[in-house]
């Protein structure tokens, strides 16, 4: 599948915000968070800048972005309606956490509350996302077991790299914050291996033979259906060279999974200014890491409309 930037840096900047605001509600409501007010506006704030900037670039890639809103109005079938619902409703009882922790300084009661909806809100939104993906049987990458529970842990994972960074900046239990932080990023480097060994095995469900209904030779084309790239082709029939997906697969071990676990390690291990700027370096080299994931993760799904082009 061709990969458009703008639904790369969606998934990869709402991932993040949404998972940094689900960890907030709930360490909030478990009294795991200091009353700061600071770190409440800065923490709060940099999950919903990253889950805002996300959402309004998924708009870029659609012809007539002034359309987007009928997408709404679909919830009963489409994920994506019902990813663009939970997207919004979110922000509801994010705004009413932010004003009671931030403004009024409340630390219990229906603040608490609200960060759990929150909390909640923001992972079913995540799941409705993977959902979109997930739900399309012909993509077979993405008709897996793998997808929904891979949007939610890459999203938790982000999540909690921010999440230890916010707590170094403000003196925050930084302990927490790193081990979780750590068993995040070693879950989804986990989950992201055995994706990758489960879509490289993947055998296909259809085949030449199998849509004309031919058995007993190998069918092919005798003449190609157009003769240039067309729109499906382009869209749908993306390839990347074998060589270049295991250099940028390797990029992925490196900048999305290594790197920041060695800092966060690293910042358990060592307190003061050299930890937190080893938190600092996690978010820098995580970012670009999770863009390149989600970069491979559209261009290496085939769709199965390209047997019709003899791919």
């Amino acid at each position: 599948m061709h990969p458009a930037f703008s639904v790369v840096f969606f998934t990869t900047a709402t991932g993040a915000g949404y998972g940094l605001l689900a960890l907030l509600g709930v360490s909030f409501a478990l009294g795991a968070l200091q009353p700061d007010r600071w770190l409440g506006f800065v923490a709060l704030g940099l999950a919903l800048a990253l889950i805002t900037a996300g959402l309004l670039s998924s708009t870029l890639h659609l012809g007539h972005p002034e359309r987007a809103w009928r997408a709404f109005s679909q919830w009963r079938s489409s994920w994506l309606s019902r990813e663009g619902i939970a997207s919004v409703f979110t922000y509801l009882p994010a705004a009413v956490f932010g004003i009671g922790w931030v403004v009024l300084g409340r630390t219990d009661g229906f603040v608490s509350v609200a960060g759990l909806v929150a909390a909640t809100s923001a992972l079913v939104t995540v799941f409705a996302t993977g959902m979109i993906y997930a739900s399309l049987k012909p993509v077979a990458e993405w008709h897996s077991r793998f997808t929904v529970p891979g949007y939610l842990i890459y999203a938790v994972m982000t999540g909690a790299v921010l999440f230890n960074a916010v707590l170094h900046l403000f003196g925050g239990e930084t302990r927490m914050g790193g081990i979780l932080a750590a068993l995040a990023i070693g879950a989804g480097w986990g989950w992201k291996v055995a994706t990758w060994r489960h879509n490289d095995t993947l055998v296909p469900l259809s085949t030449a033979n199998s849509a004309t209904g031919l058995e007993g030779g190998t069918v092919r084309s005798v003449e190609w259906p157009h003769t240039e790239e067309n729109y499906v082709l382009k869209e749908m029939g993306f390839r990347i060279a074998r060589k270049h997906a295991a250099r940028l697969r390797r990029l992925v071990h490196l900048l999305a999974f290594a790197l920041p676990l060695l800092a966060v390690v690293t910042s358990l291990l060592v307190a003061g200014s050299v930890g937190t700027a080893a938190v600092m370096f996690a978010v820098l080299a995580q970012m670009p890491g999770m863009l390149v994931e989600r970069w491979l993760f559209f261009a290496e799904a085939k769709h199965t409309v390209t047997l019709f082009y003899g791919r």
